[in-house]
């Protein structure tokens, strides 16, 4: 659940944090919690948005790779792509197999693997749903000029780059 703007730490507590722990940096964390925050809630936006197709976002992202994709993928791949494990993207392309959106046939050249490719039904739930997702993406970032959004994708590029530090054990 993402953090209610009223329940972020004030300035104030961040700064006499920073007092008592030579570590922290109120800037930092303060910047770091509306990231935070933002974030959930766009994810949660997005959540219901896509639900409202009968969709997850991990399966909507999946739908996406194979939709640029007419000779299909393996599974591997778009696990890799997409960013979550083998184990998590059979489940993913189970249920999308159930459905009827992708297929998935034997690799023609090694019949041990599969390609996996967007069944007719599936880009027909794509074209149903992307002028929607496409529309409300433009709503989300409206209040940004072209520059700004940029700014803001350079801003995030460089707070990806820290996340290792948080990982790190």
């Amino acid at each position: 659940m993402a953090l209610e703007l009223k329940q972020l730490p004030k300035h104030e507590t961040l700064q006499q944090d920073a007092g008592r722990y030579p570590e922290a940096d109120a800037s930092a964390v303060e910047a770091c919690l509306m990231l935070l925050r933002v974030s959930g809630d766009v994810e949660a936006a997005y959540g219901a948005h896509f639900a409202r197709h009968g969709l997850s976002q991990a399966r909507f992202i999946v739908l996406m790779q194979l939709q640029r994709e007419e000779e299909g993928l393996r599974p591997a791949e778009l696990a890799e792509r997409t960013g979550v494990t083998r184990a998590t993207m059979t489940g993913l392309l189970d249920g999308l197999e159930k459905e009827g959106l992708i297929l998935r046939r034997a690799h023609a050249e090694d019949g041990r693997m599969s390609v996996v490719r967007l069944a007719a039904k599936g880009r027909q739930r794509l074209e149903g749903l992307l002028p929607d997702h496409y529309r409300r993406t433009a709503a989300l970032m409206s209040g940004l000029s072209v520059e700004e959004r940029q700014q803001l994708s350079a801003l995030l590029t460089k707070v990806a780059a820290g996340i290792p530090h948080v990982k790190e054990p």
